[in-house]
C-alpha cells in the first residue's frame, strides 16, 4: 500500500517505519526525525514486549536488542532537543538565559550527534527488514481484540496503576517518569491490538501521554540548567525556576482532575478488560496459545486435556479427585495437559523434562500465581517416564500436602496421554465409576487384548497407587453412530 494510506496502527507497520525513519533522520539528524524514529523503535519493542508473552521464538529478544541500541543512542540527542524546544517556548529572545542555555544545548546538540549518527551507520538494517517479514506472520496468530490481547492490556494497566499510586504519594520526578512509561505501554497495546477500545480511548491516552511528557521534559530542562549553572544572579534562577514550575504544575493538575477521584478514567478503562473468573480464564488462553506455538502436535495436547477433565470431573463426582482451597486443580491439570508436550520443540529424548524447564521458566500471567505454575509444571513433568518420588528434584522444593496433590494430578495426566496417544485419537468420551471396589473407566475405541491396551494399563498403575483402589478398563461396542453404548459392555480387562 502507498506509505499514506497504511493504517497507522499494528505491529507490520511500525516495523516497516523504522527503516523509513532510519532514512528520513539520515546525517543531519533533526528533531522531528528523530522523534520519529525513536516512536517507531520503542512501539515495535513494546508491542514484542506482549508477543514475547504469547510466542517464545528467539527472534523476538534479537529484535528488541538491535532496537534498543539504536533508541537508547539516539536518547542524548533527543532530550537536548526538546530542551531546546522548551527554552525557546518558555524563555524571553532577548534574555541572556535564555540565549546561553541555547547556546550550551546546540553545543551539546553536535556532541550527541556524532554518537547518534554512529549508531545509525552500523544499525543492521537488512536484518531488521528480514525480521519485518518474519515477525508480524507471527504476531497475526493473535487476532486483534482477542481476550489474549485484554489480557495483555490488563497486566498493562495493573502495573500503570501501582506507577500512579507510586507517583502520587511522593511525586518525584522518577516516579512520575516511570508512570508516563507505564501508560505509554498500556497505550501502545490498546492502540495496536484492541481497536474498539481504541477507537474511545486514543484522545484520552495521548492527552495523558503528552502531560506527563511535557512534565518530564520540564524536569530534565531545570535539573540541566541547575548543573550547568547557566543562571546570571539568584534573581535570574529564581524567574527560570517560577516559571517551569508554573508549567509543570499546570499539567500536574490536568492529570490529577483526569485521573483522581470516583470518575477517573482508570475505572472507565477497566471496566473494558477482564473481570473476576475471566482473567484466569483469559491467563489459560495465554498459555494455550504457547503452547500451541510450540508443540509439534498440538491436536494430541488438546484431546489429552480433554480427557484430563472428563476424569477428574468424574473422579470429584465419586469424592475422589484432590482438592484445595487455595488452588483451582482443575485449571493446573488443563493447563499441565495442553503444556506437557513443548519440550519436543527441543527434542523428543527426554521431552517430559524439558517441558518442566520450560514452564518453570514462565512469568506468571495475571491470575496465576507463581506457585500455580510450579506445580503445572511438576504435573507435566510425570506425565510419562519414571514414577514421581519424594525424593525427586522436581518434587523437593514442595510441602507433603503439595506433593500429594502433583502425584494425584500427575496420575490422571498420564492415564489421558496414554489413552490418547494409544488409540490414536479414537477415545474421545470416557464414563468414570466405581464397581466393587474398583474404579471402572469406560472408554469407548479402547479394544483389549492388544499391545495399546497393555500400554494404557500401565500407565494406569500411578492412578491406581494414588487412588489405592484397582482401575478396570471395559470395552463399550461402538454404536452406528460412533458413539458408545452405555448398555453394551462386551468384556473387561483389568490388572
Amino acid at each position: 500500500m502507498p506509505h499514506k494510506s497504511r493504517p497507522a496502527v499494528g505491529f507490520a507497520h511500525w516495523m516497516r517505519r523504522v527503516p523509513e525513519e532510519c532514512q528520513r533522520a539520515g546525517a543531519e539528524l533533526a528533531a522531528d526525525p528523530v522523534h520519529d524514529l525513536r516512536v517507531a523503535l520503542r512501539r515495535c519493542r513494546s508491542m514484542a514486549d506482549g508477543l514475547m508473552a504469547v510466542d517464545p521464538d528467539r527472534a523476538w529478544k534479537d529484535m528488541k536488542k538491535a532496537g534498543k541500541a539504536l533508541f537508547s543512542s539516539l536518547g542524548s540527542l533527543r532530550d537536548v532537543q526538546v530542551m531546546a524546544e522548551w527554552v525557546q517556548k518558555l524563555g524571553p529572545p532577548e534574555d541572556p538565559e535564555t540565549q546561553a542555555l541555547l547556546a550550551l544545548l546546540a553545543r551539546r546538540e553536535q556532541e550527541h550527534k556524532v554518537v547518534a549518527a554512529e549508531a545509525l551507520r552500523t544499525f543492521d538494517l537488512r536484518q531488521w527488514r528480514k525480521w519485518s517479514r518474519e515477525l508480524p506472520r507471527r504476531a497475526a496468530r493473535v487476532r486483534p481484540g482477542s481476550i489474549v490481547f485484554k489480557h495483555l492490556a490488563l497486566e498493562r494497566w495493573t502495573k500503570a496503576h501501582e506507577l500512579h499510586g507510586r507517583a502520587l504519594r511522593n511525586r518525584s520526578q522518577t516516579a512520575l517518569h516511570q508512570l508516563r512509561i507505564g501508560i505509554k505501554r498500556f497505550r501502545y497495546i490498546v492502540e495496536n491490538f484492541l481497536p474498539q477500545q481504541h477507537q474511545a480511548w486514543s484522545s484520552q491516552l495521548k492527552e495523558l501521554q503528552d502531560l506527563l511528557g511535557d512534565i518530564h521534559d520540564l524536569d530534565v530542562l531545570w535539573a540541566t540548567a541547575s548543573q550547568v549553572n547557566a543562571f546570571a544572579s539568584p534573581e535570574s534562577r529564581a524567574r527560570w525556576h517560577a516559571i517551569i514550575h508554573e508549567a509543570r504544575e499546570k499539567r500536574l493538575s490536568r492529570y490529577r482532575e483526569l485521573m483522581v477521584g470516583p470518575e477517573s478514567l482508570w475505572r472507565v478503562w477497566r471496566a473494558e478488560l477482564p473481570q473476576g473468573k475471566q482473567v484466569q480464564a483469559a491467563g489459560m488462553a495465554r498459555l494455550k496459545l504457547w503452547a500451541s506455538v510450540l508443540d509439534p502436535d498440538f491436536e494430541h495436547s488438546q484431546r489429552v486435556a480433554e480427557l484430563a477433565r472428563q476424569m477428574f470431573e468424574g473422579l470429584a463426582k465419586l469424592g475422589l479427585a484432590p482438592s484445595s482451597p487455595n488452588q483451582d486443580l482443575g485449571a493446573i491439570l488443563w493447563a499441565a495437559a495442553l503444556m506437557h508436550d513443548v519440550g519436543r520443540s527441543k527434542h523428543n529424548k527426554g521431552h517430559h523434562k524439558t517441558s518442566y524447564r520450560m514452564i518453570g521458566r514462565i512469568t506468571p500471567p495475571l491470575g496465576w500465581s507463581a506457585s500455580d505454575l510450579r506445580l503445572t509444571a511438576a504435573v507435566a513433568r510425570f506425565h510419562r517416564g519414571a514414577l514421581p518420588q519424594s525424593r525427586h528434584p522436581a518434587l523437593q522444593e514442595f510441602a507433603l500436602d503439595q506433593k500429594k496433590l502433583i502425584l494425584n494430578l500427575a496420575a490422571i495426566l498420564r492415564f489421558a496421554n496414554a489413552l490418547d496417544a494409544e488409540s490414536g485419537g479414537r477415545i474421545q468420551q470416557l464414563r468414570v465409576e466405581q464397581n466393587d471396589g474398583r474404579l471402572q473407566v469406560s472408554a469407548a475405541g479402547f479394544a483389549p487384548w492388544t499391545r495399546a491396551a497393555e500400554n494404557i494399563a500401565g500407565a494406569s498403575y500411578l492412578l491406581e497407587l494414588v487412588l489405592r483402589r484397582p482401575v478396570a478398563l471395559p470395552w463399550l461396542k461402538p454404536t452406528r453412530n460412533g458413539n458408545a453404548s452405555r448398555k453394551r459392555v462386551v468384556s473387561a480387562a483389568t490388572r
